[in-house]
């Protein structure tokens, strides 16, 4: 795959050229209903760009994400259950690994829910099949030039320096400049962030009870300030500049 946009589980840790100068984005489908994930779909599809999905949940939408050359699937497993003694997910965090991989077993990226990581849980990643973890965000805000890195067990860490959630709490969603700092640049959007093109998290946290009601939901977008969606374009835009 060529361009500057790439699916994560190209980087090769023994090849620069795979991470430096690529922009890598990034979605946490995060059990969005299927019109909310067919929008940002269709949204990114429009400019023909690599993206890697990480997937909470099956959803028919998934077989439409395989029938793309440039999507990548990985997973997201959601720990925070058995963390609070709820088994629903599974009994051990080796369960809630190879039970959300039955969805997509040909996953070889990961990056958790609420990225909670362990060193159990990075070894479980690797029995799991997974190549590559997305467990370290460092913020853009820190200035550090990020570079991927190779674990104890084989793993590659990918750290990531923007999130659509967390540059709302900022209030610095703006992503063109990003493009020209040093280091990786993984950048990671949530589906529901996207429709509603989320500016701040009050309209995301009042709708809660109607993000399953995507018509319902397109009466809150945020139309009148810069916001997730904006930012996500403004990447797509880079695109056609290339």
């Amino acid at each position: 795959m060529t361009g500057r946009f790439q699916q994560i589980q190209m980087i090769n840790i023994s090849d620069e050229q795979s991470w430096k100068d690529k922009v890598f984005i990034t979605m946490d489908l995060d059990w969005a209903c299927d019109d909310v994930l067919n929008d940002t779909i269709d949204l990114v599809e429009r400019y023909d760009v690599a993206v890697t999905w990480f997937v909470t949940h099956d959803t028919p939408v998934l077989e439409r994400l395989r029938e793309n050359p440039k999507f990548e699937l990985g997973l997201h497993p959601n720990f925070n259950f058995l963390l609070q003694g709820d088994d629903r997910l599974g009994k051990t965090t080796g369960d809630v690994i190879s039970n959300i991989k039955k969805i997509v077993p040909e996953a070889l990226s990961v990056r958790s829910h609420s990225m909670t990581q362990s060193s159990n849980i990075l070894d479980l990643f690797v029995q799991n099949g997974f190549t590559h973890d997305y467990n370290h965000f460092i913020p853009m805000q820190s200035g550090i030039e990020l570079k991927p890195w190779q674990l104890w067990n084989d793993l590659i860490k990918v750290p990531y320096f923007w999130e659509d959630d967390i540059s709302c709490l900022y209030k610095d969603l703006e992503t063109g400049a990003l493009l020209d700092r040093q280091g990786i640049k993984v950048f990671d959007f949530h589906p529901i962030h996207v429709f509603l093109n989320s500016e701040v998290l009050t309209c995301y946290e009042e709708t809660r009870h109607i993000h399953h009601d995507a018509e319902a939901l397109l009466n809150y977008r945020n139309k009148e300030t810069y916001g997730a969606r904006n930012a996500l374009i403004e990447l797509l835009e880079n695109n056609l500049c290339e």
